[in-house]
């Protein structure tokens, strides 16, 4: 379960399931989607916000929020909260599957990918009888910078 998440190209991919939902493919909704996929890392809605801004200073808040649910809908984008306040996104297309570690006094998120873990999950669930249709893993404690 190494690589659970979609592969092309995530204007199409996004295209097509807004299509199917009724809806178009507007020049804000491509301008969102481009800036959330090269977005590197974990981001909150304000930050996806201000940088989509710089490049479009008409688009508004609840545009940005409207579609990041169609991304995150169509598994272009992945939603974490990791407890220290506003939900994060991630682009999850053309990338591996991976877990996190995160501090909790800086709210550093480190993302690690590990075999062994993975393939213990697998495990415990063909041992149950479970079938997996994704995962996520979260550490929480402390980082070295702050230990």
């Amino acid at each position: 379960m190494t690589d659970s998440h979609l592969t092309g190209d995530p204007i199409d991919i996004l295209t097509e399931h807004i299509t199917r939902k009724g809806l178009r493919m507007t020049r804000q909704r491509r301008l969102i989607a481009e800036v959330m996929m090269a977005t590197d890392g974990h981001v909150n809605i304000d930050q996806l916000y201000g940088e989509v801004r710089k490049r479009d200073p008409n688009v508004g808040y609840a545009t940005i929020y409207r579609t990041l649910k169609l991304l995150t809908d169509a598994g272009l984008a992945v939603s974490a909260n990791f407890g220290d306040g506003p939900v994060r996104f991630e682009a999850a297309i053309n990338r591996h599957h991976h877990d996190h570690l995160i501090c909790r006094q800086c709210g550093t998120i480190i993302e690690f990918e590990c075999e062994e873990i993975e393939a213990l999950q697998e495990r415990v669930c063909a041992d149950n009888n479970f079938r997996m249709t994704d995962h996520r893993m979260e550490i929480y404690g402390v980082c070295a910078s702050c230990s």
